[in-house]
């Protein structure tokens, strides 16, 4: 089985971003606020959207499952207040779970957290477990800098975030760590913003001794983990400087990566530095490199290619599409053994 561990409902209909445009204008005139209610999308229209794009691709790549979440540059958790993220989280978490209702073969969601700038991430306990409840999500989506590329929340081994971690290790839920729009115009979203939090988020966990106050708790860091693998000699380094244990000791039982990486040096490399078994497979597709690469052909988000390509025996190749996943996402594959997969 193929797992693709990072995938967003990017093409969901219409009406969804026209919903959240009213609501983006609501906050700007100071005006009411549009009702969920108001927004109506049929079945039918999930079913176009999907077919169309993700379940189309999919299957002319030959994935079998995608973990699903909320589109993540529309998370924009800087907007409005705590309430607006409230009721958009909501909506979008409502749309995933209903689209992997309706393929539940082919898509496990996973849900956004309403946070907000300077508001305590215990507000988002009540959405997680409803999500967790009525939902059955598989994961979710935390994101380090709801401030959209200010940085103003304390680093995520700070104590500000630990009711947050004390419910994901409850529900044993791991979190992919990941950033939303940039509102800062140094920071291009997709190019800057989303790599440097990667990195960031890697080093705030390298820098403490988190995962000694939370050893259930697990975090996926998306897009091959930034500039982490690069720079792997740097990390290590600094650990050792800063009398922390090795990495692999440190950070590795409890820090994963994805392979949402768009082209073959960059995966090669991958594999090499990082540990097979801290590494899944995602594609991120359909999302922010959508073209086709002129050196090859293909698309660069067609990630299994790479993993196909790489210098990997069968058995880490069967861990990188299928295993680690299973056993990063518990609540997946108990999602998968009851549909008897």
């Amino acid at each position: 089985m193929i797992i693709d561990a990072h995938g967003h409902f990017t093409t969901a209909p219409k009406a969804l971003e026209a919903w959240r445009m009213r609501q983006i204008a609501a906050v700007a005139n100071h005006a009411g606020m549009p009702h969920p209610s108001e927004l109506r999308i049929g079945d039918d229209e999930l079913r176009e959207a999907l077919e169309t794009n993700q379940l189309r691709q999919m299957r002319q790549r030959g994935h079998d499952l995608t973990l699903f979440s909320p589109r993540a540059i529309f998370m924009a958790h800087h907007i409005g207040d705590f309430q607006v993220s409230a009721t958009w989280a909501a909506i979008c978490n409502e749309v995933c779970f209903r689209a992997a209702s309706l393929y539940p073969a082919h898509f496990a969601p996973a849900a956004m957290l309403p946070q907000s700038p300077g508001v305590d991430p215990a507000s988002c306990i009540p959405e997680l477990e409803r999500c967790v409840r009525e939902y059955g999500i598989v994961g979710v989506n935390l994101n380090p800098d709801p401030s959209g590329g200010h940085w103003t929340s304390p680093p995520l081994s700070d104590r500000h975030w630990y009711p947050l971690y004390e419910k994901l290790v409850e529900y044993d839920l791991p979190a992919m760590i990941h950033v939303s729009q940039s509102c800062n115009a140094c920071f291009h979203t997709t190019g800057a913003h989303y790599l440097n939090a990667d990195t960031t988020a890697f080093m705030q966990c390298l820098d403490s001794d988190l995962f000694r106050d939370f050893p259930g708790l697990r975090f996926v860091i998306p897009h091959g983990g930034g500039a982490v693998p690069y720079h792997w000699g740097r990390f290590r380094g600094l650990a050792q400087a800063s009398g922390r244990p090795p990495l692999q000791q440190h950070l590795l039982g409890n820090v994963f990566f994805d392979t949402c990486v768009y082209h073959q040096p960059g995966i090669d490399l991958l594999t090499k530095v990082i540990p097979v078994e801290n590494l899944l497979f995602a594609s991120e597709m359909i999302g922010a490199v959508r073209g086709v690469d002129p050196d090859t052909g293909h698309n660069f988000d067609d990630t299994r290619r790479y993993i196909e390509a790489a210098d990997l025996d069968p058995k880490a190749r069967h861990l990188i599409f299928e295993g680690n996943a299973r056993r990063v996402y518990p609540r997946l594959d108990a999602r998968l053994k009851a549909q008897g997969r």
